[in-house]
């Protein structure tokens, strides 16, 4: 199946709105922000207690069977392609098409991730592309390397995100009725796949005892976790803006391979309803070979591509060879 290459005067438009919203980002007042302080004590205990399990986990490695961590490995990736294919690029961004057998796998490869429901994950997605680097921002990187990582999880949401997210476009993900069926019931679905499922197969089918079987899912679940967050705090701080030098976000290299292609964050806030989210040939994506998988057997369909003529011409006219220069003379610094 051929795929859908964005003519050049619509990509030209988008870019052009994409660019002028950066720099006005970039020209706002850069006084002090109104931070919340109010922290989120339930996500800390549970984080908390999951990075302890995840320790435990470790240090038992030497003790788990191949088939754990094998299955583990696939767990991984199945999760993460649920996160990056499914509520990033089809959901957020509906970069491509898909029929209703791929969003049901999808939607449930979502669920192992346990990142939040497609719904809350896509209006959040979609607030942080609108307000990149504002207080409107859910992980607003301007507001530190441990805020954009983890710490937005741990305090309440700055006003502007509650204020402004209310405006972002939704009406789409509700109308789907994979979307609205994983919303309502999130919670057993993401439990039971997330953890139930990860602990049982390894204890049925590979011999494992039942609580190195669920401590291995829990690590999993949290390596997952923090490869997820690097997109927001390593991709958006450290790496070259080759599209567009005025924003933050960056080409990472390592980001890119362990979250499965989403690491050329600077192209894909330059060129977000790009289905490969990087230029075609350009470093190494598992999410976009399953996506052109499904297309080659007919389950996705109509996946959007930037121009070459757009994307040269906006390389010349905004983009840098190197990282060497900070945003605006402002240090990147963690």
């Amino acid at each position: 199946m051929e795929v859908e290459t964005i003519v050049q005067t619509r990509s030209k438009i988008v870019a052009d709105d994409d660019y002028n919203a950066a720099k006005n980002r970039n020209k706002s007042d850069k006084g002090e922000m109104q931070q919340p302080t109010q922290i989120i004590w339930k996500n800390v205990v549970l984080m908390t207690g999951l990075h302890i399990v995840s320790i435990y986990a470790m240090s038992q490695i030497s003790q788990l069977k191949i088939f754990t961590i094998l299955f583990g490995v696939l767990c991984y990736i199945t999760g993460m392609v649920g996160v990056t294919a499914g509520a990033h690029r089809l959901w957020s961004h509906k970069t491509y098409k898909a029929k209703l057998s791929l969003r049901v796998i999808l939607m449930l490869m979502n669920s192992m991730a346990l990142q939040n429901s497609i719904f809350h994950w896509s209006r959040d997605h979609r607030s942080h592309h609108k307000h990149s680097e504002t207080d409107a921002d859910p992980h607003n990187a301007k507001r530190g390397f441990l805020f954009c990582h983890v710490g937005w999880l741990f305090l309440r949401k700055h006003p502007d995100v509650m204020e402004k997210g209310r405006k972002i476009a939704t009406d789409d993900l509700m109308k789907d009725p994979v979307v609205s069926f994983q919303n309502r019931f999130y919670l057993p679905l993401s439990i039971t796949c997330c953890f139930i499922v990860p602990s049982i197969i390894p204890w049925y089918f590979g011999g494992e005892t039942l609580i190195n079987a669920y401590c291995a899912a829990a690590l999993r679940y949290c390596i997952s976790l923090h490869v997820s967050w690097t997109v927001n705090s390593f991709a958006h701080m450290f790496g070259d803006r080759p599209y567009d030098k005025y924003i933050s976000p960056a080409e990472n290299t390592i980001v890119n391979y362990f979250a499965l292609g989403e690491g050329h964050h600077n192209y894909h806030h330059t060129f977000p309803y790009d289905y490969a989210a990087s230029e075609f040939g350009k470093g190494w994506s598992l999410s976009t070979m399953f996506i052109d998988f499904m297309a080659l057997i007919g389950q996705a369909y109509d996946r959007k591509k930037v121009a070459h003529e757009t994307l040269h011409a906006r390389m010349k006219r905004t983009g840098k060879l190197s990282n060497n220069d900070a945003i605006d003379g402002t240090p990147l610094t963690m």
